[in-house]
């Protein structure tokens, strides 16, 4: 069973090691919150999320205040919160939240286009998608389809909770975000990422089986 200690040192190794590749350029690395039990990189109200405020303006505070543990070369910043209680996972955000523009890169691009990093972020067809992963057990909180123990949100959407089988471990998350939104310098990366394999357990409902799910590595 993953503990406190080991996903602090997950998120800890983690950062290190993309600042290695180059792929991060600020970061903040994370603490251990003894009376809450909670592994976070500032003391904001991570709220803010979920705030009823334009896109931009969430990501733009977020950044004035450094709510994130590592931000990306193309602006992007990846924030991580997990909270135990007594040995046991109660909570998590993970979160990705992409610039809201990227006016630099399209004005100039000759001055990155010959960087594989960059091979991803630069095609015009993109559109910028938010995406958090929420784990909550808290009595009262979850409720089998309507609101999975473990989901996935996209693009802010208030009532888009995607079932997902159990909690995202940090390179979990990490490996799904490098993956599928910077696939060319995820090959380029690889071998400078520590692969962790433990996992956490199931957390979602039989009911959940029925429609369309997310199964995490190790929850087949």
């Amino acid at each position: 069973m993953l503990t406190l200690r080991d996903v602090f040192i997950q998120v800890s190794k983690l950062t290190s090691e993309l600042i290695a590749t180059g792929f991060c350029v600020d970061q903040n690395f994370p603490s251990i919150e003894q009376r809450t039990g909670e592994i976070k990189v500032t003391s904001v109200d991570n709220s803010i999320f979920l705030k009823s405020i334009p896109y931009s303006e969430m990501y733009y505070e977020a950044l004035k205040r450094r709510a994130f543990n590592v931000k990306l070369i193309d602006g992007a910043l990846i924030y991580m919160l997990y909270q135990f209680k007594n040995g046991e996972l109660m909570k998590h955000r993970l979160a990705y939240f992409p610039a809201p523009d990227l006016e630099l890169f399209q004005n100039e691009p000759e001055l990155y286009m010959e960087d594989e990093l960059y091979a991803d972020i630069l095609d015009k067809q993109i559109v910028t998608v938010p995406i958090r992963f929420d784990f909550d057990k808290s009595e009262g909180v979850y409720k089998p389809i309507e609101h999975p123990v473990s989901h996935l949100t996209l693009g802010q959407y208030k009532n888009c909770r995607i079932p997902v089988t159990t909690a995202l471990t940090p390179y979990q998350f990490i490996s799904f975000i490098m993956r599928n939104f910077y696939h060319t310098a995820q090959i380029s990366c690889e071998e400078k990422l520590t692969v962790f394999k433990d996992c956490f357990e199931k957390s979602i409902f039989e009911e959940e089986y029925t429609v369309l799910h997310i199964c995490t590595p190790g929850n087949r």
